[in-house]
């Protein structure tokens, strides 16, 4: 089978609702700060990221653009900091966004406002998660949403994070960047929670014709 057959076949095998709704969690400027952050990965993320947002309000299809507002002292994410600010390329298209949410802690279900009462009202049964971190703010979100009943899809390279240790001492257990995100692919997948897939084939299903009934 050719490259171009195994992309075709993938198409087909995702659907995405007319009305899926694609989150987009924490693609602030803070995580530029990688004085703060330390190694990242993916550099192609927010150009993926950017991808789902223009193929999802070229459909008509609702974007849900999320914010995280720390309360520890210090970080770059913080309210009264300038890295609280959205990202560039995401805040020009902010103004087309369904729904801003603004929370402090790591699943954009605990956030203001409800972000479980609004995805009821419109109806979403399906939700499509990009952003930043991999393992923290997107995999928590994806776990909660799939724990709740949404079918749920991770295109994992939109998304990045960062190297983290579980301590500061040299024997303290760590796991670069690349690593976590792959820890979280298998958490959300092999766990049930949600479906990994790719940005490349998430854009082409937002284009395909509507399955006949």
């Amino acid at each position: 089978m050719t490259t171009t057959e195994n992309e075709s076949r993938n198409v087909h095998q995702i659907e995405i609702a007319p009305n899926s709704a694609l989150l987009v969690i924490d693609v602030q400027r803070g995580f530029d700060d990688s004085a703060f952050w330390g190694p990242r990965n993916n550099p192609a993320a927010e150009e993926n990221i950017a991808a789902l947002m223009d193929a999802w309000q070229e459909s008509g299809r609702p974007v849900v653009i999320v914010r995280h507002a720390s309360r520890t002292a210090g970080s770059v994410l913080a309210p009264d900091r300038p890295g609280h600010a959205l990202k560039d390329f995401v805040e020009e298209r902010a103004p087309r966004a369904a729904l801003d949410i603004t929370k402090s802690v790591n699943s954009a279900f605990y956030g203001t406002p409800d972000l479980a009462g609004w995805l009821t009202a419109q109806g979403v049964g399906q939700l499509v998660l990009a952003g930043i971190q991999t393992n923290m703010c997107v995999e928590t979100t994806a776990r909660m949403a799939g724990n709740l009943g949404y079918e749920v899809l991770v295109p994992l390279d939109a998304t990045h994070t960062f190297d983290l240790a579980a301590g500061t001492g040299p024997d303290a257990p760590r796991l670069t960047a690349d690593q976590l995100a792959t820890a979280t692919a298998v958490n959300l997948q092999g766990g049930g929670f949600a479906r990994i897939v790719t940005t490349a084939s998430v854009v082409a299903a937002t284009r395909a014709p509507a399955p006949r009934g």
